[in-house]
């Protein structure tokens, strides 16, 4: 988000340099440098012991393509617990192991995603109501489903060790 009017007063912000960060908005009433702002959100490739990844179905998100499970991170929550919180709520299962990959700065949506490996044991899918079909994926399979260059798609060729 970028700030036109300070969000803690109201005022108009006016452009003032500001160091090395060059000409941002600022509140000259509170005297505050106005930072743009995104939302932080994980993004997780589920994977079980048999070499599968855990790939969604969400309408909302494409007609088309599989997704990963991800989420925004709550106030107060570590990225870790948002991971884990996810992973229950979407697909219903337990994460064993969890491990930090990257971020994925998205641009278009103005968010910061934390990219994750999400170890959890093979089981049934339990499926929120945001998700429409989940499938266990071979890794050998489970690039073509994900739109290419997508962050999904970076973040399971990462995590499958793909070249």
């Amino acid at each position: 988000m970028k700030f036109t009017y300070c969000p803690h007063c109201g005022s108009k912000a006016v452009l003032k340099e500001i160091g090395d960060e060059g000409l941002m908005p600022f509140c000259e009433q509170c005297s505050i440098p106005l930072w743009d702002t995104f939302t932080t959100c994980i993004i997780c490739a589920v994977v079980n012991e048999k070499q599968e990844v855990a790939l969604l179905r969400q309408g909302y998100v494409s007609a088309t393509k599989y997704v990963c499970v991800a989420g925004v991170m709550k106030l107060g929550e570590s990225a870790e617990e948002t991971a884990v919180r996810e992973v229950a709520e979407e697909l219903g299962l337990s994460v064993s192991k969890l491990t930090y990959i990257q971020s994925y700065p998205y641009e278009k949506k103005e968010m910061l995603m934390l990219g994750f490996r999400a170890d959890v044991q093979k089981a049934d899918f339990q499926l929120s109501g945001e998700v429409d079909a989940a499938e266990w994926v071979p890794f050998a399979e489970a690039l073509e489903k994900l739109r290419e260059g997508s962050i999904a798609w970076q973040l399971v060729k990462t995590v499958i060790g793909a070249s």
